[in-house]
């Protein structure tokens, strides 16, 4: 059973950096593609980037693009999102995601219910 455990959220000015990290316990994640996620007060939760489990392809949504970072570290058993340039609309709780078997076609990996294992989720606040 994969624990994730996210951390490196906080409160920030609008134009600042954040990193989030994504620590996995139990089975490594090598093999295992991984995504981070949003939840924005009273909005549905959203997809902002996947990494496949080698780190050779990397997927963002629109909003994020150019501004946000995806990576991993698999020796260490870590997924990263480095956030830069933030925007008080990022504001939201952060979480990561792995999935066990999830084929990166089409858009399935922007898919929150085809991830497996999820983190409990780290706050981030940008203020103007």
């Amino acid at each position: 059973q994969v624990q994730l455990v996210e951390s490196g959220g906080g409160s920030v000015q609008a134009g600042g950096s954040l990193r989030l990290s994504c620590a996995a316990s139990g089975p490594t994640i090598s093999t295992y593609p991984m995504a981070w996620f949003r939840q924005a007060p009273g909005k549905e939760q959203s997809f902002v980037a996947a990494i496949t489990s080698n780190g050779g392809r990397l997927y963002y949504a629109d909003s994020v693009k150019g501004r946000f970072t995806i990576s991993r570290d698999n020796a260490k058993n870590t997924l990263y999102l480095q956030m830069n340039s933030l925007k008080p609309e990022d504001t939201a709780v952060y979480y990561c995601a792995a999935a066990q078997n999830l084929p990166f076609i089409g858009n399935l990996y922007s898919r929150p219910q085809l991830y497996d294992y999820w983190g409990q989720g780290t706050q981030v606040t940008v203020s103007s």
